[in-house]
C-alpha cells in the first residue's frame, strides 16, 4: 500500500462499508473521520439511504462540515439539511414504475421521496436497517400515489432472479429514461437517467478547489462502481458483491465492513497514530 498520495475528500458509501454489520458507525470509524475532519479532510458520505437517514450518522461522527449524496445521488444536501442539488424522476415514469406488474408474493415495492418513505407492504425486518435514526415507512396503495419529488423507486426482492425479471421489464419500457442499479444484490434501485454517486459527487466539487482526483472513496455495492472508477482512489470492501469484484479487478480490495476496515484503512494512509 502507497501512503504518499494526498487526498482532499474522503467519500464513503454506508451500508456494507463505513457501517457495521449493525448497520451503525462503529465509534472507531467515529473517531476516524472526525479526526481527518479536524486535519481538513473533507468528509462525504454517498449512500443509497435517503438524507434523514444519513444526517443522523454524521451527528454520531459529530462533523462540521460534511455533505451528503444520498438516493444514489439524486439529492445532495450539507450537513445542516440544505437541498444543495435535486434530480428527481420524471413524475408521469415514477408513477409508472410504482404501479409495475411485479410478483407481489416475492417483490416489495419502496420510493423515496420529498414527502417521506413509501411501502406497499409492512416489512418490519426493514426497520434493522434505521434504527439508529429512527427514519421509518408509510404503508400505502400506490396506485393512489403520486410520482412527484421521487428520488429513487426501488424494489427489494426475494431471489436474484425475482429482480431480474423486474429489471428486464424497466429496461424493455424505458431504455435510457431511467439509472438502474443494485444497492444490494437483493435490492434493486430506480433513478432519474443519470443520477448515479459519481455524477453527485463531480457536481459537488465544482464549487471546490479540488477534483475528483483528490478524493479517495469507499464502496461495496452496484451502486459504487462508477463512484470508485473516477476518483483519484476507489476501493472495495472485501465483503462487496461479487459483481463490483469482477467489474474493478484492478482496483484494491480492503477489509470487511464488520471490522470497521475503511477506519483503519484510512489511519495507516493518513499516519493518524
Amino acid at each position: 500500500m502507497s501512503f504518499n498520495r494526498s487526498f482532499r475528500a474522503v467519500v464513503s458509501d454506508l451500508d456494507g462499508t463505513l457501517l457495521t454489520s449493525q448497520h451503525i458507525v462503529g465509534s472507531y470509524s467515529a473517531e476516524t473521520l472526525k479526526r481527518l475532519e479536524d486535519q481538513g479532510i473533507d468528509i462525504i458520505l454517498a449512500s443509497g439511504r435517503n438524507h434523514i437517514d444519513v444526517s443522523h450518522i454524521l451527528n454520531k461522527i459529530e462533523s462540521e462540515r460534511a455533505a451528503m449524496i444520498t438516493s444514489n445521488g439524486a439529492r445532495i444536501h450539507d450537513l445542516h439539511g440544505n437541498l444543495l442539488y435535486s434530480n428527481s424522476l420524471p413524475e408521469q415514469i415514477a408513477f409508472e414504475l410504482m404501479n409495475l406488474e411485479i410478483d407481489h408474493n416475492n417483490v416489495i415495492l419502496n420510493s423515496y421521496q420529498d414527502d417521506g418513505w413509501f411501502i406497499n407492504v409492512d416489512l418490519k425486518q426493514l426497520r434493522k436497517y434505521h434504527k439508529d435514526s429512527g427514519f421509518d415507512y408509510n404503508v400505502i396503495d400506490f396506485s393512489r400515489h403520486h410520482g412527484r419529488g421521487t428520488e429513487k423507486v426501488f424494489f427489494v426482492g426475494r431471489t436474484a432472479a425475482d429482480l431480474a425479471m423486474v429489471e428486464q421489464q424497466i429496461r424493455q419500457r424505458y431504455a435510457d429514461q431511467v439509472s438502474i442499479t443494485y444497492s444490494t444484490p437483493q435490492c434493486l434501485e430506480v433513478m432519474n437517467q443519470g443520477v448515479t454517486k459519481a455524477n453527485a459527487l463531480a457536481h459537488l466539487l465544482q464549487d471546490r478547489q479540488y477534483a475528483l482526483s483528490d478524493c479517495i472513496a469507499f464502496g461495496d455495492g452496484m451502486n459504487d462502481i462508477e463512484m470508485l472508477s473516477e476518483v483519484g482512489r476507489g476501493c472495495v470492501m472485501g465483503n462487496a458483491d461479487p459483481r463490483v469484484k469482477a467489474a474493478l479487478p484492478h482496483l484494491q480490495q480492503i477489509g470487511l465492513n464488520r471490522d470497521e476496515s475503511v477506519a483503519a484503512y484510512l489511519r495507516a494512509l493518513f499516519n493518524l497514530v
